[in-house]
């Protein structure tokens, strides 16, 4: 079975994942807090985020297609009744439960990282997956 899957969705939901990090991590809502939390120190050099801006990018659509993907599975594995969009939602927190939120707090906790950057982390996470799970919800193939 290959999941029917709107490319265009899975590109307006890998920018999205963008728009999300940048007011995330914008110092005056969590940036300030992360940057201590998790010891990290700009250079300020801008040359210096564009490869990690490339990778998130790239990291970003493989996660918006593979959602696109078990979104459209389990709708039809639930007999394509119902809202493709509720579908995608539920889809996406029970893969956010199941595979990023568990494996960060497993990571985080052998790393000895504190809670409070775990959290912030795996909820920027959750804030990610629902806002792309909205726009491939919104717009099925």
């Amino acid at each position: 079975m290959t999941p029917s899957i709107n490319y265009i969705a899975v590109i307006l939901a890998t920018l999205s994942s963008m728009v999300v990090g940048t007011i995330w991590y914008t110092p005056k809502v969590f940036g300030a807090y992360w940057m201590k939390a998790a010891n990290v120190t700009p250079s300020g050099n801008t040359k210096d985020v564009i490869k990690p801006i490339a990778i998130t990018l790239v990291v970003s659509f493989i996660t918006a297609w593979v959602l696109a993907g078990a979104a459209s599975i389990s709708f039809e594995f639930y007999g394509g009744t119902g809202s493709f969009l509720l579908n995608a939602l539920v889809t996406t927190l029970i893969l956010w439960a199941g595979f990023t939120a568990a494996r960060f707090i497993t990571h985080d906790a052998f790393d000895g990282r504190p809670t409070g950057l775990t959290v912030l982390n795996i909820s920027h996470e959750l804030v990610t997956l629902l806002v792309m799970a909205l726009i491939i919800g919104v717009w099925p193939a």
